[in-house]
């Protein structure tokens, strides 16, 4: 008997796995059923509004797919009520101590005395005058003086009729202490209101309502942290997780955190995932990830795109989750809906053109051979080289004129010639023409620029100092053979350099191009861009390259006069995203007539400068750079992005929703400017911004470049108020350091 019962189990196992094998053969999902993953909105849209809130759960239904799923935590109240709220603790999530200042209690959760506000110590109508609030602090709290009262779960399957509801249920033990059943309410409740799943980290509460609910609830057991014990069988939740055959005879689900599939290293690299989702599919279990946020910090292997980790979870070639627990629902919609088994050899040239900004800079130091390696690899269509000149007269591909900006300069000798120069910038810094190229490529290394360090949001740690610096002519041989539409040339500080240094910057560019042959080829166009139209005027007279003109200002539209001007010079005008949607307190305003002044004049229009990261985005674009896309793409209309990230970029202009016309799912739309900002409670709003101004044709018209003074070399010129700086500089640089201005 014992041999036969072995057999049986075998054969079962066999069974299964071969049905699961047969629901994934002709599905391009490798879940468990074949269907696609499930989106699952943790309070609604609880990374924007209150979670749990009314505005959460509306705007979840609105602004992802339509098939998403709304997550309750329930908690019991006094007389029996169960309503949603984030955390056990309501002083954490709402406003309750204004009301009960003195209802603050200890009790035991789980064995740890916890103190705070308790949903049991009040009935539904002493808490029908508390209102919901923000309760992760890094969030915006502007929406906060709304009342938002706390919603029964009724109240949520009444308002919004989801496609499905799911139920967690954390501390079914608690509410012993209070002669409470949380069984009893949920068996009750799943007679009123349709549940299609309910999930607990607590065994014995799941075994409790197994086979009382409909065969249409899935039970998912959840994992929390791998070192924590599980109430009822006091074993860690790592040890349960080689027991799935257990969890199977009660649950047909597991929910674990993200972590527990892609691990992630003590600095924040993605280490080889685990068998876990095979291992959950093999035992018959679906396997739903947890713990995605847009605005929490990501593994440093997805460039701070949120899209990226979404996909790495459904769209891998070796697995796929069954469902994704989410506060921003709106970037797995997109994966799932739009974004998930692309062709990803798709090379299109076509409009929003992809140029890069220092190459691929979010992930590699800018203007290294890494960095435009990385870009070329990632997708874009036009690679960039912002000029500068060395002491010695090489033109060299380098982000800033300013060596503090993007090299390790201030920890090598040469941190001793720091002096400001006020015709360039009014910081201190060593600038490119006071080194000899020799100086640089053989004393500095690269730096990676970090836009967002206030907020901790480092770039690539791993690779801050790696590749190799570029002369022009390394980048124009570089890009010669590569799948381009262009490159782009990027110069500033010609006049100064032509006054001071003796350097003529436009006719060197001319020369490199023309002995790397660019003159005399068609496959790739050169593109000159420069803030000063000096510059682009006298590459006009000499050459037949297509050029940039760009606006280094917030303008909210051109006067006619400044479109005749530009026209005059330029092909193109990049212009500053905060230009396109002005922001305020970071929330989009309005959108200004900028782009389409600039376009009915027969201008391009570029947009500079996107990045991933989540703090350079208004809260209109979810934390989300595709959702930033998006809007400047299919919202203004935009010709072109400037990015950071390509590869962002290249993904959106390969998504399979691109031409669906009015049948773009809402989650592909842009978000409208300003809507945002109108729901927020009157006195939350912040004051109204000042106009911005027109550009005018004063702004754009320039003398033409000065010739370049006579002279054998390129001296550096002196310093401002040199005699006085230079007894402050050893000083000055020290505090530097010590302050992290160049951290390295």
């Amino acid at each position: 008997m014992g041999s036969g019962r072995v057999c049986s189990v075998v054969a079962s196992v066999v069974l299964l796995w071969l049905g699961v094998a047969a629901a994934q053969g002709d599905s391009p999902w490798k879940t468990l059923s074949g269907n696609a993953p499930a989106i699952i909105a943790k309070g609604g849209f609880s990374g924007l509004f209150p979670d749990s809130s009314e505005f959460a759960y509306q705007f979840a239904m609105i602004a992802s797919s339509p098939d998403t799923i709304l997550y309750c935590d329930v908690r019991l109240t006094k007389d029996g009520l169960g309503v949603c709220l984030p955390d056990i603790k309501m002083d954490n999530c709402t406003n309750i101590p204004d009301f009960y200042p003195k209802g603050k209690k200890s009790y035991l959760v789980n064995g740890v005395s916890t103190t705070g506000w308790f949903s049991v110590d009040y009935n539904g109508t002493e808490l029908s005058q508390v209102s919901l609030k923000q309760s992760i602090f890094s969030r915006t709290p502007r929406f906060d003086p709304s009342f938002f009262p706390l919603l029964a779960v009724e109240d949520v399957a009444s308002k919004f009729k989801p496609p499905g509801m799911w139920l967690n249920i954390q501390h079914d033990g608690f509410y012993s202490q209070f002669n409470m059943s949380m069984r009893k309410y949920i068996l009750s409740v799943s007679r009123r209101v349709i549940v299609d799943y309910i999930s607990s980290p607590e065994a014995s509460f799941l075994t409790s309502i197994s086979g009382r609910v409909s065969n249409n609830t899935k039970l998912v057991f959840r994992f929390l942290d791998e070192a924590t014990l599980e109430p009822s069988t006091k074993e860690t939740y790592a040890s349960m997780l080689k027991n799935l055959t257990f969890i199977k005879t009660f649950a047909s689900g597991i929910l674990v955190p993200k972590k527990y599939i892609w691990p992630v290293s003590p600095d924040n690299y993605l280490q080889p995932y685990t068998s876990i989702v095979d291992d959950a599919h093999k035992a018959g279990l679906e396997i739903y990830a947890a713990d995605f946020a847009n605005d929490f910090t990501l593994s440093y292997n997805h460039s701070y795109d949120p899209l990226t980790e979404s996909l790495s979870f459904i769209d891998n070639g070796a697995f796929s989750v069954d469902g994704i627990l989410t506060d921003f629902p709106v970037t797995p919609s997109e994966a799932i809906g739009c974004f998930a088994n692309l062709n990803k050899s798709n090379t299109d040239h076509g409009k929003p053109l992809i140029i890069s900004h220092n190459g691929a800079s979010g992930d590699y130091p800018g203007c290294t051979d890494l960095a435009y390696q990385k870009a070329v690899d990632d997708g874009a269509d036009v690679i960039d080289c912002p000029v500068q000149v060395t002491k010695d007269g090489i033109p060299v591909c380098m982000g800033s004129i300013n060596l503090m900006d993007s090299t390790t300069v201030a920890k090598s000798p040469f941190a001793s010639q720091a002096a400001v120069m006020k015709d360039i910038e009014s910081v201190l810094g060593v600038f490119t023409f006071n080194l000899t190229w020799d100086d640089i490529v053989k004393n500095l290394k690269p730096k990676i620029s970090t836009p967002l360090s206030t907020f901790s949001l480092d770039r690539n740690p791993r690779y801050r100092n790696a590749g190799n610096f570029m002369r022009l002519s390394d980048f124009l041989d570089f890009s010669k053979d590569k799948d381009l539409s262009g490159i782009m040339i990027s110069i500033e500080h010609a006049a100064f350099l032509a006054e001071e240094l003796g350097f003529d910057m436009v006719d060197a560019v001319i020369k490199a191009l023309d002995d790397s042959g660019y003159n005399k080829q068609t496959a790739q166009k050169v593109m000159i861009q420069s803030t000063n139209s000096s510059v682009l005027v006298k590459f006009k007279q000499e050459t037949k390259y297509d050029l940039v003109y760009m606006i280094n200002e917030d303008v909210s539209d051109a006067a006619p006069s400044s479109l005749a001007g530009i026209k005059k010079f330029a092909d193109a005008v990049s212009v500053e995203t905060s230009s396109v949607y002005p922001e305020n307190r970071h929330f989009t305003s309005h959108q200004t007539d900028l782009v389409e002044s600039l376009q009915t004049a027969g201008l391009s229009v570029y947009a500079y400068n996107l990045m991933n990261e989540f703090v350079s985005q208004p809260y209109d674009f979810f934390s989300d750079a595709t959702a930033q896309i998006i809007t400047y793409v299919q919202g203004a209309g935009v010709d072109g992005l400037i990015t950071d990230f390509p590869a962002t970029a290249r993904r959106y202009k390969s998504n399979t929703c691109m031409n669906m016309g009015n049948k773009t799912p809402s989650f592909m739309a842009p978000p409208r400017p300003g809507d945002l900002l109108q729901l927020i409670s009157k006195p939350a709003q912040p004051p109204a911004l000042a106009p911005m101004p027109l550009l005018m044709d004063s702004d754009v018209s320039e003398p033409p470049l000065p010739p370049a003074r006579l002279n054998n070399a390129t001296t550096a010129p002196a310093p401002s108020s040199a005699p006085r700086m230079q007894t402050r500089i050893p000083f000055l640089v020290t505090l530097a350091m010590l302050s992290g201005w160049v951290a390295v």
